[in-house]
């Protein structure tokens, strides 16, 4: 969908980068369309401004990190965390600064990122309780651009009905091309979807699925947060849990900035992270290949796509009707009138 044009989708928080990201110096993003620049301030809290000085309009990411605030690379332009300008140097001690600030945006540090909100949210960060809970460790796997949209990849880790197919190389079970059970239920937030799923366990999956079978099952919890965030509680016979957070921040109309977390319920000596990290790593490529062949704007444009009533479409349904529900709430009616 075109995320640009709708304003209201600004009133969300969005994973941007990991913390870590930002100890090496400010760094660009573009979200929804706008220039910002990350850094952290004094305290290693993260902090998110326009990415434009004031004076001659060059991008405050080219700049450096002083005392806490930003100093533009061009003529030094001192700025503070909540943007104002606090110091131009070639003012002698006599001439007042200006009382011009850059936009600063809502910043918060999350599950080892930064977030952002360009205005001010409806709602909080989602809660992940296995973050504070000791039996879990929590692992940062991906951080990638994909050309896609954010509606077109929530979608789609939602469709159950894709795993023969799109993952026959990893763990679809050509032979069983439906989820034995599927439920799916509104919530306040968006909605709850749990299934169980029978996929095929290569000696590659054994420590993942905690299993040697040669077919296993997945149950699967799944939660889908308005407008661009899941939650998918995997939990296997063997009893371990696979938890994947991802939030498919829009960066333009036509590309996103995906992260991935996963909590599992076990140890590193138990299964090494870099050993989930390249499986999740060949799954989640899976995906990408055939979402970046699809439309990204087909998900909101009944016109361009067909839909047969398949179980597996519901979720997108719901999905489409929400986002826009939402969009019209917030008087989107001219942005949201093609997609009636």
């Amino acid at each position: 969908m075109l995320t640009t044009a709708q304003k209201a989708l600004r009133k969300f928080w969005y994973a941007i980068m990991p913390l870590d990201h930002l100890a090496e110096g400010p760094q660009p993003f573009r979200l929804m369309g706008e220039d910002i620049v990350l850094f952290l301030d004094a305290d290693g809290a993260p902090v998110a401004l326009k990415d434009r000085c004031l004076h001659r309009t060059a991008r405050l990411s080219a700049g450096r990190c002083v005392d806490g605030g930003m100093e533009c690379g061009y003529h030094g332009w001192h700025y503070g965390r909540d943007g104002r300008l606090i110091h131009i140097p070639q003012f002698d001690d006599a001439t007042p600064v200006p009382r011009l600030s850059v936009p600063a945006y809502r910043c918060a540090a999350r599950y080892g990122y930064a977030w952002v909100a360009l205005d001010e949210p409806v709602q909080p960060i989602f809660d992940i309780p296995e973050d504070d809970a000791p039996s879990f460790r929590r692992i940062l796997q991906f951080y990638d651009r994909w050309n896609t949209a954010p509606l077109r990849f929530m979608e789609n880790s939602f469709d159950n009905a894709h795993f023969a197919y799109v993952h026959r190389g990893t763990f679809g079970d050509n032979s069983r091309p439906r989820p034995d059970r599927y439920e799916i239920e509104e919530t306040a937030y968006g909605f709850y979807a749990a299934s169980l799923v029978h996929i095929v366990n290569p000696p590659a999956a054994f420590q993942v699925t905690g299993t040697t079978e040669p077919t296993t099952t997945r149950d699967m919890r799944n939660h889908w947060y308005l407008p661009f965030s899941r939650r998918l509680d995997i939990t296997y016979p063997s009893g371990l849990r696979h938890i994947i957070i991802n939030c498919a921040t829009p960066i333009d109309d036509g590309q996103i900035q995906l992260m991935q977390l996963l909590y599992r319920n076990d140890r590193e000596a138990d299964c090494p992270a870099q050993k989930l990290i390249d499986w999740d790593a060949g799954v989640i490529a899976e995906d990408r290949a055939i979402l970046e062949a699809t439309d990204p704007d087909a998900p909101l444009d009944l016109a361009r796509h067909a839909e047969a009533q398949m179980p597996s479409d519901r979720p997108g349904q719901i999905m489409r009707r929400r986002l826009l529900d939402y969009l019209r709430s917030q008087g989107e009616e001219e942005v949201t009138r093609a997609y009636a």
